[in-house]
Order: C-alpha cells, then structure tokens, then sequence
C-alpha cells in the first residue's frame, strides 16, 4: 500500500474529516519509554504528509511553510525539506537529534495548514525509530526499512483523520514484522492513543526517510 492507496482506505472517496493534531503530542513523552523499555531510539527523522491542493493554493501554502521553518530552523536547527512524491503527495521532511523539535515542527506544518484550511489535506505524520538486531524478529531491507546501526526502522504513524497512532515495521519483499507491532501496542497503548482497530494498521511503503 502507497499513499493513494492509503487515503483511500483511510478516507474513501467521500467528504475528508478534519485533521485531528490534540493527541501528536503523546508521542513525545512516549518515546523515553520506547527507547528505555523497548530498546528503540529516535532515528532523527520524521515527517508529514499532505494530499495534493490546486496550484495556486499549493505555492502559497508552500511558501508560508517554508518561512515558518527556516523562521523557527534557527533556534531549533532543525534541518528541513519539501518534496514531491510520484503521486504529488507533498511531503515535510525533518532531521534533528532533538525529538522534542522534530515533534514541534510536525505540529508547526499541521497547524499552519489547518488555519489556511488544509486541514483536510493532512493525512498523516511518521517518526522513524530505530531497533536493535534483537528487538524484532527478522531482518529488513528497501526504501521504506533501510538498514541502520544494524537495527531496523521502526516507525509510528499518526493517522490525523483517527487522532491515533499506530507501529508499522517493513521488512523485505513488503513484510511487515507483525509479532513485533503487537507487542509494541501492548506496550505503550496506556501511554498513547494506539489505534485498537488493527485494520487501520494501513502498511505504508516507500516512506522517503
């Protein structure tokens, strides 16, 4: 499943919800617990993801973004991108060893487009983490789970349209390391809204980070 497929599933083909941005946060404290209790360390990267808008509005939206970013870049330092998938998905793309500023800037975007009225563009926001060899169950390799440290990359997506989160790990030939996710929701459902509905657990490949 790519990003078309995942706005389908998630939204189908009616009216979008609002974005849901109250509950980002509960990953900032849950990520000490991630990285003590379960051996995962941010990676340093994260990102959001918004569906195409019309041209016009597209550039506008852009600029501001960017203005924020290289605005607020300077007491965060956190480095930035923008860029375009094959599907014209756009994507924010952040690196910065400090998790706090990586979840401030992912609010920043969602917030900004959310007062522009983009809200309903917004689908998604992903923080990668990084495992150990022996946390999972099985090796990986691709675009999406490229290797790191000799772990594997662990994301946690939010769904904006839910206001949950929930793990998806990739391995090789669009695996996913299940067993792994299953005790990572038993583990930190008290600590953050994990979606409970599995079937929501959307595999999104190609994650470009």
């Amino acid at each position: 499943m790519g990003l078309r497929d995942f706005m389908d599933a998630v939204m189908g083909r009616s009216r979008l919800p609002k974005a849901k941005s109250d509950k980002l946060f509960a990953i900032s404290t849950a990520s000490i617990t991630l990285e003590s209790n379960m051996g995962l360390k941010p990676s340093g990267a994260a990102g959001i993801c918004f569906k195409p808008i019309g041209a016009t509005a597209y550039e506008s939206a852009r600029q501001e973004i960017e203005e924020l970013l290289e605005y607020s870049s300077k007491e965060t330092e956190t480095e930035f991108r923008l860029e375009k998938d094959e599907f014209n998905f756009l994507w924010a793309i952040f690196k910065d060893p400090d998790f706090e500023d990586l979840v401030a800037s992912i609010h920043l975007v969602s917030q900004t487009l959310e007062d522009r009225g983009f809200g309903e563009q917004i689908l998604c926001a992903i923080y990668r983490f990084d495992s150990e060899p022996e946390a999972g169950t099985a090796g990986h390799e691709g675009k999406a789970g490229r290797k790191t440290g000799g772990g594997k990359a662990v994301y946690w997506i939010y769904n904006f349209k839910q206001g949950t989160y929930y793990p998806f790990i990739p391995l090789s030939s669009r695996q996913r390391d299940s067993p792994f996710e299953f005790r990572l929701r038993t583990a930190m459902e008290r600590e953050m809204p994990v979606e409970k509905n599995v079937e929501k657990w959307y595999p999104l490949w190609g994650i470009p980070f």
